[in-house]
């Protein structure tokens, strides 16, 4: 009786031995399939963006650069009016601090931004409510201004005069798109 208990204790090791290494080869076997889709994934994901890459320098016009290269590309002229556009130059700025304005682009923009809701001449639809999204302060006497509320917006040209630190405000043109 004690040599069959002992003989039934090992076939059931034996057996539990031989299905642990069933399970852990099984396993094995999954986790290495993973990796190799994983890895022909990455490679076609970076086929991809290699064709992504050139044919968006062939849309864009710019020659293929070997590894290393650069090129240099300017802007436009009529693109670097528009990034000017809106700054205000140093007699500029000294005749509104003599006015009594210590920042005179921020505060003009405060000012204009305080006064939206009388100076925009559109009311917001679907819920929007219409405000300034860019203002450009042209010089010591003018402003441009963008609104929208998200669905609607225009343009708008604005005259100011600053007396002792105070900014007044008048729309001279606007237009809603």
């Amino acid at each position: 009786m004690k040599n069959f208990l002992f003989i039934l204790l090992i076939a059931a090791s034996l057996f539990l031995a031989i299905l642990f290494y069933w399970q852990f080869s099984s396993a094995q076997k999954e986790v290495n399939l993973s990796r190799q889709r994983i890895a022909d994934r990455d490679s076609k994901i970076y086929k991809q963006d290699r064709l992504i890459d050139s044919l968006q320098k062939r849309v864009t016009g710019l020659p293929q650069l070997a590894a290393g290269d650069t090129i240099e590309l300017e802007t436009p002229p009529s693109a670097q009016f528009a990034d000017e556009l809106g700054s205000l130059s140093e007699s500029d700025i000294n005749r509104l601090q003599k006015k009594g304005l210590r920042n005179p682009e921020v505060e003009l923009k405060n000012s204009l931004i305080k006064n939206q809701s009388s100076l925009i001449p559109v009311k917001g639809t679907v819920g929007g409510t219409m405000t300034f999204r860019d203002i450009r302060i042209l010089n010591d006497s003018y402003a441009l201004a963008y609104f929208e509320d998200g669905h609607n917006g225009g343009n708008m040209l604005l005259k100011y005069s600053v007396a002792n630190g105070v900014v007044t405000w008048k729309v001279l043109d606007s237009y809603s798109m």
